[in-house]
């Protein structure tokens, strides 16, 4: 994929303050801390680019990032930061399930989990959620620089069992700092784009 341009279009909590051109979006979602930032930087081979919060769990905005002035990713608050108030849970939840209810540009959700660990309650939960509102679920498992490529099959299929994704449901290794399977997560992108009727450039 060559990236042409990124523009940080706008972060919203309201549906009025989306993105209105009608083109198409690819959400990130995962627990506090997982790399979704780092993830969007690496994808976009930016240091920078995606923001992060300085304390975990108070990010409460849907950030839109337009790419080539074609489609957006679309970073999620994250979840599961155990000392965040019940008040700011709530609000999260209202913020995830406006989104998520009829959003006809959202294609596909990406649900990152860290390869190192067993998916806690939470992931499982988002992903059930990702399901109950009909989207297609890719796992991308991050930080897998962490651990020895010998080691992937194993943790992955903790990851599969624990969430119990479907056959065809994929799980990508990613490392953001060495670009581990950066380019299957663009082509997974790229294909679920297609999927729904939109041709996206890739070079």
């Amino acid at each position: 994929m060559k990236i042409r341009s990124t523009e940080i279009k706008m972060s919203a909590t309201k549906r009025h303050q989306y993105p209105a051109e009608g083109l198409p979006e690819i959400a990130l979602v995962g627990r506090s801390n997982v790399g979704k930032s780092s993830c969007v930087n690496a994808l976009l081979n930016r240091r920078n680019f995606a923001r992060t919060s300085q304390t975990p769990g108070k990010t409460r905005t849907i950030n839109f990032y337009l790419i080539n002035n074609e489609f957006y990713f679309v970073d999620l608050p994250g979840y599961g930061y155990a000392k965040v108030a019940k008040s700011e849970k709530d609000k999260w939840g209202n913020i995830m399930e406006t989104y998520l209810g009829d959003r006809e540009e959202l294609c596909a959700i990406f649900l990152l989990v860290d390869i190192r660990h067993e998916p806690t309650n939470d992931d499982v939960m988002m992903y059930e959620w990702i399901k109950h509102f009909g989207y297609e679920c890719v796992v991308i498992a991050t930080k897998a620089d962490k651990i020895s490529r010998g080691q992937y099959q194993k943790h992955m299929s903790i990851i599969r069992k624990k969430l119990q994704l479907e056959k065809d449901e994929k799980i990508i290794p990613l490392s953001s700092s060495k670009k581990t399977g950066v380019e299957d997560v663009w082509n997974e992108m790229v294909s679920q784009y297609n999927k729904h009727g939109y041709e996206i450039t890739v070079d």
